[in-house]
């Protein structure tokens, strides 16, 4: 690939998220307590959390489960520009941590962790059909359909925090659906000049 203006910025992009999430990404845990009265298998709403809570952590862990997938499939490809490898790395990178941080608000919340697991393909998700032909895919056809198909991915992700953000009570998950708005829509625009620059 010519390392082209746009491929330049949208590296200086990635660079720059990467320093920004570090820091920013998982919510600290530190001081949550969300009590430790008894619950139903479906919760109603407490001082700490409410129904919207739950439904952003079921429903953003399998999405985020599948976007770790798919950086795992471009990972065992080669031929796949440096830059579209950086920033599926930086995306494992992010959302891995915060599915266990997800995880354990559910652990604390007396709600299943399998629950959201059959979420329809809405909101972004990819089918098995586009799984396989990410899977198929190679070279410089493969870097590009995992960008059309992440783009796609986050627009969904998105829809779901700013949900969240809108709706949620628990001051953890809020953070995080604020930070997955910010970090996402900033990795759509960086996804864009890559493809431009392909």
């Amino acid at each position: 690939m010519r390392f082209t203006l746009a491929t330049t910025a949208a590296l200086a992009a990635i660079v720059a998220l990467a320093g920004c999430s570090s820091s920013s990404s998982t919510p600290s845990m530190t001081g949550m307590n969300h009590g430790s009265s008894p619950m139903n298998s479906a919760p109603a709403a407490s001082d700490s959390f409410n129904s919207a809570d739950v439904d952003f952590a079921t429903g953003m862990i399998p999405h985020h489960t599948q976007a770790v997938a798919m950086t795992d499939t471009l990972a065992k490809k080669s031929g796949i520009d440096p830059a579209v490898s950086a920033i599926a790395t930086k995306i494992k990178a992010e959302q891995g941590p915060e599915i266990t941080t997800m995880k354990s608000w559910l652990t604390e919340w007396k709600v299943p962790n399998s629950s959201g697991m059959g979420m329809d393909h809405g909101m972004g998700m990819m089918s098995d059909a586009d799984m396989s032909a990410l899977d198929s895919a190679t070279g410089v056809a493969a870097a590009k359909l995992f960008l059309t198909q992440m783009m796609q991915h986050h627009e969904g992700a998105i829809a779901m925090a700013t949900t969240e953000v809108s709706q949620g009570k628990n001051a953890d998950a809020v953070a995080l659906a604020k930070n997955i708005v910010a970090t996402q829509t900033a990795e759509i625009t960086a996804f864009k000049s890559l493809l431009a620059a392909l």
